[in-house]
C-alpha cells in the first residue's frame, strides 16, 4: 500500500488562484511533521491544527515521519487555505480514507482543532480555476454561497473534516453549495432629491455614461457630496463577466458579497486621511487596495486637497492603464483597477471664492497653494471639471416631483452605453486610446478646427484636448447623434472649469 497521497487545492496571487498540489509522504523514523514549499507562518502553523482535528475527528495520527511539500515551491503559500487539504493528504497517505476521489477534486479550508472548517478569503478566484479544470470543490460551508456563483462548476460544502471523509469514502454525500440572499436594506437614494444643480447632474450623466472621471468645485454645502453619493443609483448593470471580476476582489478582501447587488456597480468614499497603500494596494503579502475594489465602479474622493499629495500621485499610473502591479522582493501581484474617479474639493482655503453671497477670506497665494495641492498632470487624467454653485432659495422649495428620477437617467445612460460598446469594440469613450478616437470619433475637419482654436486659447495640454473630444463623443451618443456636432464641443469645454480659471 502507497505511503504517498496527493490533494489539489489552490493558492492565492493577486485575482487568480494557482494550482497547489499538497503531496504527502509518510516514511520510517522518528514521529515528525515537517512542511516544505515556500509555505509562511499561519502555513507552517498549520501541523498543530491539523493534528489536533484529525484526533478529534476519531481518526489516528500516524506516528511517523510526515513530509508535506507544497508544490509549486517557488510559488508563496499563506494562511490556513490549506488545512482541509493537509489534513485529507495525511488520512489518505496513511490509508484512513479512500484515495478514488482525490484526482478529481480540489479542497480548500481552516480547520479547527475539534475538526470543524471555518471559511477563508478569495474562495471566488478558486471556483472559477476549478471550473475551468473540470474538478469538483470542496469549501466550508459559510464559503458556499460564494462558490455557488459559479454556475459552470461543481461546488460541494461541508462543516467538518469527518463529513468530507465520509465522502471521499463514499459512504455520505455533500451539500452542493448554494447561494444565500443577502438582508439588504436599500438606502432608497435617488438624483431626483437633489434641487437645482442642473448643470452638474447634467455632467453627473455625462460621466456615467462615458465612464469619465469627473471631480466638482465648489464652496460648502452646495450638495457636491450629495450628487456624487447618486452616482450608483444611475450607472448601467455589470456584465456577468465584470461582476465575477468584481466579486473576486471582494472575495480575496473578505468582504461578505451581496447577492442582491451583484451586478450593482461598486461605489467607495474614502476618508482623506487614506495612505497610499490602502488606496492602491500593497503590504508584504500584496492586498488590493481601494482603486482595486471599485473596478468598474466609482471612487469618491471628497475633500481632494486634503489627501496627501504622494497619496493622490500613486494613483495616475492606474488611471491610465487600469491596473496596478504591486512589486515586493519575495513576490509580485497585478491587480485590475479600472476604476472611475469621483472627487470633489472647495475653491479655495476658506471654501468661498467666487461665492455671491460670503466673501472669501484668502490670499491668492493661499489659493494657488491650496489648488497646488493636486498636480496639473493629475487634474489632466480628470475628464470634466464642474463648477457647483450655491443655488437661490426659491430652487430649494421647489417640488421634488419636477426632477428627473434616477431611473430615467440611468436608462438614458445605460441606451448611451450600449452603443459606445458596440462603437468601440466593448470599450466606453473614456478608454478610448488616441488611435481609436480617429477612427470612431466621426467629427468633420471644420469641427476640429474650430476646438483646436479653443484649445489654444485656453493652452490645453494634448490630454486634455483629447479628453474634450471623448465627452463630447459621449454628449453626442446621449443626444443618439452619430456624428459630433460644434454644441457638443461647446458643452464638453464648458466641463473643463479649472482650465479656464472660473472661481
Amino acid at each position: 500500500m502507497s505511503n504517498l497521497a496527493i490533494v489539489y487545492s489552490r493558492a492565492q496571487n493577486g485575482i487568480d488562484a494557482p494550482l497547489v498540489r499538497v503531496e504527502v509522504h509518510l516514511s520510517a523514523g522518528l514521529p515528525a511533521l515537517s512542511i516544505v514549499g515556500l509555505a509562511e507562518l499561519a502555513v507552517k502553523e498549520s501541523k498543530d491544527r491539523v493534528r489536533a482535528a484529525i484526533i478529534n475527528s476519531n481518526f489516528d495520527f500516524p506516528q511517523r515521519r510526515i513530509t508535506i511539500n507544497l508544490s509549486p515551491a517557488d510559488l508563496p503559500k499563506e494562511g490556513g487555505r490549506y488545512d482541509l487539504p493537509i489534513a485529507i493528504g495525511i488520512l489518505a497517505a496513511s490509508n484512513q480514507i479512500s484515495k478514488d476521489r482525490l484526482t478529481e477534486t480540489e479542497f480548500v479550508g481552516e480547520l479547527s482543532l475539534s475538526g470543524n472548517l471555518h471559511p477563508i478569503n478569495g474562495v471566488l478566484p478558486v471556483a472559477i480555476r476549478t471550473a475551468e479544470n473540470n474538478r469538483v470543490l470542496v469549501v466550508p460551508k459559510e464559503n458556499g454561497s460564494e462558490a455557488a456563483l459559479i454556475k459552470e462548476g461543481v461546488n460541494k460544502t461541508a462543516d467538518n473534516l469527518l463529513q468530507v471523509c465520509a465522502w471521499l469514502n463514499q459512504m455520505d454525500n455533500l451539500s452542493k453549495a448554494k447561494t444565500k440572499p443577502t438582508k439588504f436594506k436599500s438606502k432608497q437614494i435617488d438624483l431626483s432629491e437633489v434641487k437645482g444643480q442642473l448643470h452638474a447632474k447634467r455632467a453627473l450623466e455625462i460621466a456615467a455614461a462615458g465612464n469619465h472621471n469627473l471631480i466638482f468645485i465648489g464652496p460648502p454645502g452646495t450638495g457636491k457630496t450629495m450628487l456624487a453619493s447618486r452616482i450608483p443609483t444611475i450607472m448601467p448593470p455589470l456584465t456577468q463577466c465584470q461582476a465575477l471580476e468584481t466579486a473576486a476582489i471582494a472575495s480575496i478582501c473578505g468582504k461578505t458579497l451581496d447577492v442582491n447587488n451583484f451586478y450593482t456597480p461598486p461605489f467607495l468614499q474614502i476618508h482623506h486621511t487614506a495612505s497610499a497603500v490602502s488606496l492602491v494596494g500593497g503590504g508584504a503579502n500584496p492586498q488590493p487596495g481601494a482603486i482595486s475594489i471599485c473596478h468598474f465602479g466609482t471612487l469618491f474622493l471628497d475633500e481632494l486637497p486634503e489627501f496627501s499629495r504622494h497619496v493622490l500621485e500613486v494613483m495616475r499610473e492606474p488611471m491610465e492603464s487600469g491596473k496596478v502591479t504591486i512589486s515586493r522582493a519575495s513576490r509580485q501581484a497585478e491587480f485590475p483597477a479600472k476604476f472611475q474617479l469621483l472627487a470633489a474639493m472647495n475653491p479655495c482655503p476658506c471654501g468661498y471664492l467666487g461665492d455671491k453671497d460670503r466673501e472669501c477670506i484668502c490670499s491668492q497665494h493661499q489659493v494657488d497653494r491650496y489648488r497646488a495641492k493636486i498636480s496639473g498632470p493629475l487634474l489632466d487624467r480628470i475628464d470634466m471639471h464642474v463648477e457647483v454653485s450655491r443655488i437661490p432659495f426659491k430652487e430649494l422649495r421647489a417640488d421634488l416631483d419636477e426632477n428627473e428620477t434616477s431611473n430615467v437617467i440611468r436608462q438614458r445612460v445605460i441606451l448611451a452605453r450600449n452603443v459606445q460598446l458596440i462603437r468601440n469594440n466593448g470599450k466606453t469613450n473614456a478608454h478610448l486610446s488616441n488611435r481609436d478616437m480617429e477612427n470612431l470619433l466621426n467629427i468633420s475637419e471644420d469641427k476640429l478646427l474650430f476646438l483646436e482654436s479653443i484649445v489654444e486659447k485656453l493652452k490645453l495640454s494634448a490630454r486634455a484636448y483629447h479628453r474634450i473630444l471623448r465627452i463630447s463623443r459621449t454628449i453626442a451618443d446621449l443626444d443618439t447623434n452619430e456624428t459630433i456636432e460644434k454644441k457638443h464641443l461647446l458643452e464638453a469645454v464648458s466641463y473643463r472649469c479649472l482650465d479656464r480659471n472660473i472661481g
